[in-house]
């Protein structure tokens, strides 16, 4: 899809099967934001189906979907699985990120009441209604998209669990270290002093 800005949505890129596995090895992740996984308890399976995600046959497919070389980008992988009231505000992403995306891991039985929690591409930044397409983050959906100034996406307001795995290819080696710190700080602050 070209409209508002180059997408893709594979449905059961995660086929049932699997994806009841991951659920099954997901770890617990009670607040909200995202973790690297260095930053949680991922048992061995859940780690190596997080390194086959970030590999380079899947790096190669999508830069051949959307015209790009990212066979030298670095990539940074991070987990969420908790949704807080302040997430989903409509946004463009980081300039230092140059392909996103992100694999749904929820069940699809999972309800979404009034479309809360659906990831919405925007033909805008300022009407969340005023959208081109809704994906339901459930059932091993995967979303990618390139960064690119009308990229602006978001989703209704929702607060529950929402398990995702977000791939960042990015533009510079020496972004991907700080944010890893960025979000390895977060994550320490969210465990010792948000958790309780």
């Amino acid at each position: 899809m070209d409209i508002p800005c180059p997408y893709l949505v594979v449905e059961n890129f995660v086929p049932p099967r699997v994806l009841a596995h991951v659920l099954a090895l997901w770890p617990e992740i009670p607040s909200g934001g995202s973790f690297p996984r260095s930053a949680l308890e991922v048992p061995p399976a859940l780690a190596g189906f997080l390194e086959e995600f970030e590999g380079p046959k899947l790096k190669k497919l999508i830069g051949r979907k959307f015209g790009l070389d990212l066979e030298a980008a670095p990539s940074m992988v991070t987990l969420r699985g908790q949704t807080r009231a302040r997430d989903g505000r409509i946004h463009l992403d980081s300039p230092s990120k140059w392909v996103t995306l992100l694999l749904y891991l929820n069940p699809r039985e999972q309800a979404w009441p009034d479309h809360a929690g659906c990831l919405r591409f925007l033909n805008g930044p300022h009407d969340m209604e005023d959208y081109e397409a809704e994906i339901p983050p459930y059932g091993g959906t995967l979303v990618a998209f390139p960064n690119h100034p009308a990229s602006w996406h978001g989703h209704r307001e929702y607060v529950g669990p929402r398990r995702s795995v977000q791939l960042n290819y990015m533009h510079r080696p020496q972004k991907v270290v700080s944010e890893k710190l960025r979000h390895h700080v977060s994550a320490f602050f969210k465990k010792h002093f948000l958790s309780s």
